[in-house]
């Protein structure tokens, strides 16, 4: 189950809520750090012409500052950081039931009849919803239960056990371990670039002391190091680095119990607890991006 329309149709509506709205949030947050430093880098010069002698550095100055109000405007409007961690937070509690649903895991066991199994899906779904009834989601024509979970919920115990293994808890993990290392070398990016820029600030502001130069370039470098360091703060590289690495580690225990456990009975509690572990980062994430 490694594809979107493998789950059901709310897992895909809030997706690709969720991804819409972290595109937009984030392109929207980039546009305003680079109109700022643009504003800053503006009003360190004086650039007059014409006989009125007008300030054209000021003009930039202020239309640099009315982008980032407009990009401010479009953002309060369009709210799209709660899109993006509302719709994560829906996609993947939707997930976590799906799996459970599929591998019988509780409180889906292989002693529910397929209606019982099925109608408990549904309404644990519909509350969901429910929780979440501010977020727009884009129509689907996408079903509830999906013919592939149905499949693997008939399945034998040896390929529900290994189809979890493979696509829900190795797949989660290499997905941990990547984005861990992702955000590793962007914090490691963003730290040597602040370094040079605050380097660069010390040489700007000794150049203007001795006349060197007659325009702020410490004030240019200044608004750099803001820059980068909202923007890693937005992205939380550092913090998504270690919590990203702790979730890996810790599905890494998981699958280890979870191939032991070569019996029926135990199974529905084991996948119920690994899911608790997968729901906990997200939990976290959650937590770390609220508005």
């Amino acid at each position: 189950m490694r594809h979107a329309d493998d789950y059901p149709g709310l897992f895909q509506s809030a997706d690709t809520a969720s991804l819409y709205g972290q595109k937009f949030y984030l392109r929207a947050y980039g546009a305003r750090l680079w109109l700022a430093v643009l504003a800053a880098a503006c009003a360190a010069f004086t650039v007059r012409v014409g006989s009125a002698r007008t300030d054209v550095a000021a003009i930039l100055t202020a239309m640099a500052f009315v982008g980032i109000l407009a990009v401010d405007v479009g953002v309060l409007r369009g709210r799209p950081g709660k899109s993006w961690y509302e719709g994560r937070a829906l996609a993947e509690s939707v997930k976590t039931l799906t799996w459970k649903y599929a591998v019988r895991g509780a409180p889906f066991v292989g002693t529910l009849s397929p209606a019982e199994a099925d109608r408990m899906l549904i309404e644990r779904i519909m509350l969901l919803r429910q929780d979440i009834s501010a977020l727009a989601l884009r129509p689907t024509t996408a079903p509830t239960i999906t013919d592939r979970m149905r499949q693997l919920r008939s399945a034998p115990f040896d390929e529900r056990r290994r189809v979890y293994l493979d696509d829900r808890i190795r797949e989660q993990q290499r997905w941990y371990a990547a984005k861990s290392g992702y955000h590793q070398r962007r914090s490691q990016v963003y730290g040597t670039l602040a370094l040079v820029f605050e380097v660069a600030g010390v040489a700007g502001a000794l150049a203007k002391a001795f006349n060197a130069v007659a325009f702020d370039l410490a004030g240019i470098f200044a608004a750099a190091v803001a820059g980068l360091a909202a923007w890693s703060s937005a992205r939380q590289h550092s913090t998504g680095a270690a919590a990203y690495a702790v979730a890996s580690n810790e599905l890494s225990i998981v699958a280890e119990v979870l191939e032991q456990n070569s019996t029926e009975a135990a199974w529905a509690d084991a996948v119920s607890d690994a899911e608790e572990a997968i729901s906990r980062e997200h939990t976290m994430w959650r937590a770390s991006h609220g508005e």
